[in-house]
């Protein structure tokens, strides 16, 4: 008797092991959850073989399990991030050139909204720089026109995402960012992005309702892992 798999027919006697052997992984970890002891039969060694991969499922060889375990570990280190094109981004129809950088690089969008947002928002996303003399200029002018607030997510998004942004000041940003591409004083350097990942998710849950975000599945995402 053979069964398909994988688009390949495999002999009955072969399937079973392999079966057994996935079957045996998931005993082992469960009882490495619970914190009781494993049946002495079960051991790290003989639970899944190098071509059983946890969550991708069965691969031909090696080399192969090892590219799809890195794609495991890819889609677990995913995280996001917030960012926002600020009024005088707006004004200058930068919008989806930004929103193209974005998207070109891989990252996914999960939420934007376009939002005149009101002073006690913006005080509160400011407020570790409430004590400085530029702080009342700040949240006028976020505060002068419309913003897109958008979150995205990725593969270290946070940190990629920086780099894309360049640095605070446009005149130290290099060409190819965004800010060294399209602004010249720092007053005025068109877009926001969270420094940490920590930060990130203080923004969004700031910004964003939980139900105005998105979860889903790109159909690029696995050219991208």
């Amino acid at each position: 008797m053979y069964f398909v798999e994988t688009g390949m027919a495999v002999p009955a006697s072969v399937y079973k092991s392999k079966k057994q052997r996935v079957q045996s992984g998931l005993d082992y970890w469960e009882h490495s959850i619970s914190g009781s002891n494993p049946p002495s039969s079960l051991s790290v060694a003989n639970t899944l073989s190098h071509q059983d991969c946890p969550v991708m499922g069965s691969r031909a060889s090696a080399p192969r399990l090892k590219t799809q375990c890195a794609k495991c570990t890819a889609m677990s280190n995913e995280e996001r991030t917030f960012i926002a094109i600020k009024p005088d981004g707006v004004q200058r129809r930068l919008v989806g050139d930004i929103i193209k950088r974005f998207e070109l690089k891989g990252f996914k969008l999960v939420g934007m909204k376009f939002i005149q947002a009101p002073e006690s928002l913006l005080k509160k996303h400011y407020a570790d720089l409430k004590d400085r003399p530029f702080f009342p200029g700040l949240v006028s002018y976020m505060a002068s026109g419309p913003v897109v607030a958008m979150v995205w997510e990725g593969l270290n998004v946070v940190k990629t995402g920086r780099v894309m942004l360049g640095e605070t000041n446009p005149a130290d940003s290099k060409p190819g960012t965004i800010r060294g591409d399209y602004c010249i004083q720092v007053g005025r350097n068109i877009i926001h992005g969270s420094d940490s990942v920590e930060s990130a998710n203080k923004e969004i849950n700031l910004w964003f309702k939980p139900e105005e975000l998105c979860s889903y599945t790109s159909c690029s995402s696995s050219w991208l892992y």
